[in-house]
């Protein structure tokens, strides 16, 4: 419940306020005049004040400059009946968030409240997440050992303080508002707002108020001022997730935040400065949508200047066992369960799936296994919800003889097996080959080297012993 203070000379302005916000379920408190605030604010902390101008003792603007000293996070809201540009001005200066003139609207005034606490509340959860991530933002922080991984963060670390605009591309899942907020608290601007927009989730039109506020009057609904998130931003960073989700005309929009650093709010006449880093991101080819007509090509090579490619789960599947192991930890601690570890056998199995959602999927089925399972150890049985084939999917189908075998020499003939089985079915099309074996070029390349397979052989040996047997 927000707490509001209502200071005005006049008895009946006070009590019509309080009723008015007390209904809207606000606590309040009054005060006649500036003097009688201070004390006031001396015994209660509040989150507004909503005060008048001219009156005996100590006046508006006064009480303002006291409380920028006392009280610097209590927001301040001017009313008045006696209006000019001066006494506005004035009180902006001074440090006021917004400016009533009476005779007002009272939906004029519950707006304004209700931007002021959700200007608040953002800011709070910003210096909540910045504590949190101080410790949990560090490059190490984030799991994964591969190649593909190290090539990432190494290049993180190395931009992180850079002023340059970042394009974080890959699939859903894979972690790219995790790389971008290690990025903004690994950077100078760690102590400031660190600001997200999901694109995607948002109509044009109201993303474009939510992008770049809007101004009284300026539509339908717009009953008061409203900051937008690139002035929240300000001096921070802000992400815009799903950048290609945008339409033509915000990305014209964009297009001038990203070259002028500017933006006027919708309805204003007024172009506003900030100093923000913008870090987008996307699992869309944005440029094959600029072919189709559907991206500018300008607003892209805008935003990347510094392009960052998460690579799928499933090309970095050393990495798999480790997350698997961090979520273990993390959901016992959330569900308060106590999982000592993951069975070797649904290791194996987690590791050999194909994981469409990425990390996020493997996240969610960890924590359904975790929440459901009644033993100390996860098995396959408690995946058998989310990952159906998981009960029945077993590599080893024979028995190790007594005599014991050669394991080295024995999955190495199984790898050189499957090589030339993936080249044969796909006519020696090496990429495709690669794709069938869920594997990135590089790697697949680095088999065929490993077994000295170079050329097509012909089609009699081509075709032997593809069946892969037991011992």
């Amino acid at each position: 419940m927000a707490h509001i203070l209502i200071v005005d000379n006049e008895r009946s302005m006070r009590e019509f306020l309080a009723i008015v916000l007390k209904k809207e379920g606000y606590h309040c408190a009054t005060a006649e005049d500036g003097q009688e605030a201070l004390k006031v604010l001396e015994k209660d902390q509040f989150d507004l004040v909503l005060s008048d101008i001219k009156m005996p003792k100590m006046d508006g603007i006064e009480l303002l400059k006291a409380l920028k000293t006392s009280a610097p996070e209590t927001v301040v809201v001017m009313m008045t009946a006696f209006a000019s540009t001066e006494t506005a001005i004035e009180a902006l200066k001074e440090g006021a968030y917004d400016y009533l003139t009476k005779p007002f609207q009272i939906d004029e005034v519950k707006i304004i409240i209700q931007n002021v606490l959700e200007r608040k509340n953002l800011k709070s959860e910003n210096t909540q997440l910045r504590r949190e991530l101080k410790t949990r933002a560090d490059f190490t922080q984030i799991i994964g050992k591969s190649e593909n991984m190290r090539k990432v963060l190494n290049l993180v670390e190395k931009v992180a303080d850079n002023k340059s605009n970042i394009l974080i591309t890959g699939e859903s899942g894979t972690g790219k508002e995790l790389i971008a907020r290690a990025i903004h608290y690994n950077s100078s601007r760690r102590d400031k707002a660190f600001v997200t927009v999901n694109c995607s989730a948002l109509p044009e039109t109201l993303l474009e108020s939510e992008l770049f506020g809007h101004m009284k009057g300026s539509f339908t609904g717009a009953i008061g001022n409203k900051p937008g998130l690139f002035e929240v931003a300000d001096n921070g960073s802000i992400f815009l997730d799903e950048i290609g989700e945008t339409s033509l005309s915000i990305q014209v929009k964009l297009l001038r935040v990203l070259q002028e650093r500017e933006f006027r709010r919708v309805g204003g006449t007024k172009d506003l400065k900030v100093d923000i880093r913008i870090i987008a991101a996307t699992n869309q080819d944005l440029t094959k949508m600029i072919a189709e007509g559907r991206f500018r090509e300008d607003l892209y090579y805008r935003l990347d200047v510094i392009p960052i490619s998460l690579p799928p789960l499933r090309e970095r599947r050393e990495d798999i066992p480790l997350l698997a192991d961090y979520f273990l930890k993390k959901f016992n601690r959330t569900l308060e369960k106590e999982i000592e570890s993951i069975s070797l056998e649904v290791v194996s199995f987690l590791v050999n799936h194909e994981w469409r959602g990425n990390v996020r999927e493997l996240e969610n089925v960890i924590e359904r296994a975790v929440a459901l399972s009644s033993n100390t150890v996860l098995t396959l049985d408690d995946f058998s919800g989310s990952l159906p084939r998981a009960a029945s999917d077993n590599p080893v189908s024979f028995s190790i003889p007594e005599e014991g075998l050669d394991l080295e020499h024995y999955i190495g003939k199984i790898e050189k097996q499957l090589l030339l089985k993936a080249l044969n079915e796909s006519h020696w099309v090496k990429k495709e080959a690669a794709k069938r074996l869920r594997l990135n070029f590089r790697s697949f390349r680095y088999r065929l080297q490993k077994y000295g397979i170079q050329r097509r052989p012909d089609l009699s040996s081509a075709s032997e012993g593809y069946e892969l047997q037991g011992p």
